[in-house]
C-alpha cells in the first residue's frame, strides 16, 4: 500500500444529506471566491444546495470526513450527460473543494477514488470529466497526479444572470 492510499483510509465518504447543507453552502461560496473572485447571492446558492440535495438525479454530493471527526472537511458533486456519440454517462466533477485545514491530506483523492469507483460499477458511466479555471494550477497538477488529462476541449457558455434574481426571489427568507 502507498502512502497516498494509507493516507485515504483515514477518511469517510459518503453522500452528502440535508444537514450537509451549511457546510456544502460555505464551501461553494469559498470555492467560487478563491477560484474565480465572484460573490454568490447566498439565499439562491442556499435554495440550489436544497433543490440539488432533495434530488441527487439534478446533482450528487459526496462529503469527506475523518475517521476521528464527522465535520465534514471536503466536498465533490457530480451531474451527468448523456453521450450520443459514445453511448454512455459521462460524470462532470464540480463543487470540489477541501477545508483550507484538510489541504494536501489526501482528501480530495480519497473524494475522486471514491466517485470513480462508483462510476466504473455501472456499466453506463463510461468516463469523469471536469472544468478547471485556466489559472488554476495546483488543482490542474492534483487532477493530473489522479490520471486526469486536458479533455481538448474550451468551455463556452451564456449564462442569464437574470434567472439568478428570479430564483432568488422565490426562496422563503
Amino acid at each position: 500500500m502507498t502512502a497516498s492510499e494509507s493516507r485515504a483510509l483515514e477518511f469517510r465518504i459518503r453522500d452528502a444529506v440535508a444537514a450537509d447543507a451549511p457546510t456544502i453552502v460555505a464551501f461553494n461560496a469559498a470555492l467560487a471566491w478563491e477560484t474565480e473572485r465572484k460573490q454568490l447571492d447566498p439565499r439562491v446558492l442556499t435554495a440550489g444546495v436544497a433543490a440539488a440535495l432533495a434530488d441527487p438525479d439534478r446533482l450528487r454530493y459526496w462529503v469527506a470526513a475523518t475517521r476521528d471527526d464527522p465535520r465534514v472537511i471536503g466536498q465533490a458533486a457530480v451531474t451527468r450527460e448523456w453521450s450520443d456519440w459514445r453511448h454512455g454517462w459521462i460524470w462532470w466533477l464540480q463543487s470540489v473543494y477541501v477545508a483550507d485545514d484538510a489541504r494536501r491530506r489526501g482528501v480530495f483523492r480519497a473524494l475522486h477514488r471514491a466517485i470513480r469507483d462508483d462510476a466504473r460499477a455501472r456499466p453506463d458511466v463510461i468516463g469523469l470529466r471536469l472544468y478547471v479555471e485556466v489559472e488554476n494550477h495546483a488543482a490542474q497538477a492534483t487532477y493530473r497526479g489522479l490520471g486526469m488529462s486536458p479533455g481538448g476541449y474550451h468551455v463556452y457558455e451564456e449564462i442569464w444572470t437574470e434567472r439568478f434574481n428570479r430564483a432568488a426571489s422565490d426562496v422563503p427568507g
